[in-house]
């Protein structure tokens, strides 16, 4: 089987939310309990670090990766969805997962013969599980991929539990109310395991993740509550320098986006707790992971600069949460004007987002190439009922294209609503970190 013929298979036999949506999502532990008991329980050969929240996990996880990197481990980070090839899911230091590896688990799961008919998730989190013990990690990285407790990675006992925080989104699966999504992602938090909360604002949410801890004996910290970050500055460079309760010098964070700066005391109170229960990691490799997380893990889309004159900026943010900290930056940006390249999964909140967005920018609504994205047309009539003008385009590529056109070398251009969107155009840039 070759590399090809086993991402067909993955793709398109199987299940898989992020193609069809809720038709593809597979909640549930027993099928993904049954792999790992074939495959012979690998995740328990190396320790773990599981990461959950509505806006932030991928950010928290690599950086938590980097710095384990940068501190001399072996680390495997397992983290969704990708943007433009499958195997940015499953990294150890930051190498993607070897081709003929992903053929030759399929190939042995589809000679197996057992009886299960897991989703697209079930089986990817699987190959992850196993290719880490093939691979001796030292430890594991683990990012959610929806909710928490019925999240296929949930079968894991981590050494430590993140939380990066709650806001409304996949309500179809999670729930209408921030108690009941708090509810969730709280699944993840283990007995005796520590749990990191990066925020807790909302009195409901802070109930949860406290009577859950309780319950289950498990320290809890909530970052938040004593903010090791206490300032932040935009360096010329475009990253951004930290100021700490730790450390005489800032701290210079490749991620640069403003709501990073929640994301990186998140990152120091999770190392903190490691840190006291026996992992080595210097301050220099906290300051070498933060400042290159990008270069050890291979991270992409967010808040990334990937042109000049005019700036070319691309975020993969996608929700209420992630685009009221996200609009508020753009307004902030220093150029003559701001072109918008924007496309939306169908089944977001759309209408509040839009709410957000700044008026006095051009816009080009496209769609990703996948069924759950909303038509560009719709989207453009959806926006202008906000006073967002601009034309439709059916593929993000030609849309980037108008707005490069469009643009003067003082402008710039944001692209951006969508894993899809960024995943689409990245793959006709051949962009890859």
């Amino acid at each position: 089987m070759t590399y090809k013929e086993a991402t067909e298979y993955l793709y398109k036999q199987l299940p898989a939310f992020e193609r069809q949506g809720a038709s593809g999502y597979k909640p549930g532990l027993g099928t993904t309990i049954a792999l790992d008991n074939w495959l012979g329980n690998p995740h328990r050969t190396y320790r773990c670090i599981h990461v959950a929240g509505t806006n932030g996990k991928g950010s928290v996880a690599n950086m938590l990766a980097a710095t384990l990197q940068a501190s001399g481990y072996r680390v495997g980070l397992f983290t969704s969805p990708h943007l433009v090839d499958f195997r940015e899911r499953i990294r150890v230091n930051g190498e993607m997962i070897a081709k003929r590896s992903v053929s030759r688990f399929v190939e042995r799961w589809q000679e197996s013969g057992l009886p299960y008919e897991p989703s697209f998730f079930e089986l990817t989190t699987a190959l992850a599980f196993e290719y880490f013990k093939r691979q001796k990690v030292d430890f594991a990285v683990i990012e959610v991929g929806l909710g928490g407790r019925l999240d296929s990675s949930n079968i894991i006992t981590p050494i430590l539990s993140v939380i990066t925080n709650i806001s409304i989104d996949h309500t179809q699966f999670l729930g209408n109310t921030l108690a009941e999504i708090a509810s969730e992602k709280a699944g993840i938090i283990k007995p005796n395991v520590p749990v990191v909360v990066g925020e807790a604002s909302q009195p409901e949410v802070r109930e949860v993740f406290e009577n859950t801890a309780l319950e289950q004996h498990s320290p809890i910290v909530i970052a938040a509550d004593a903010p090791i970050v206490t300032d932040s500055t935009k360096n010329a460079d475009g990253t951004l320098s930290i100021i700490t309760t730790h450390d005489d010098e800032p701290l210079t964070c490749q991620l640069s986006g403003d709501y990073q700066v929640a994301n990186v005391n998140t990152v120091i109170h999770a190392i903190e707790v490691l840190k006291k229960h026996g992992v080595k990691i210097k301050k220099s490799a906290i300051k070498k992971g933060l400042a290159h997380v990008c270069k050890y893990t291979g991270f992409m889309g967010r808040w990334m600069v990937i042109g000049k004159e005019p700036t070319v900026i691309c975020d993969a943010g996608h929700n209420v949460g992630a685009w009221t900290i996200q609009s508020q930056q753009l307004r902030k940006l220093k150029c003559e004007h701001l072109h918008m390249v924007l496309g939306f999964s169908a089944d977001k909140d759309i209408d509040t987002v839009l709410g957000m967005m700044p008026k006095d920018a051009t816009y080009y609504f496209t769609q990703a190439q996948s069924s759950r994205s909303m038509k560009a047309e719709v989207l453009q009539a959806l926006g202008a009922k906000h006073g967002l003008y601009g034309k439709s385009y059916g593929k993000a590529l030609d849309a980037y294209k108008a707005a490069k056109h469009t643009a003067k070398p003082s402008d710039a251009i944001f692209v951006g609503g969508s894993f899809y969107v960024l995943g689409d155009l990245f793959k006709h840039l051949k962009y890859k970190k």
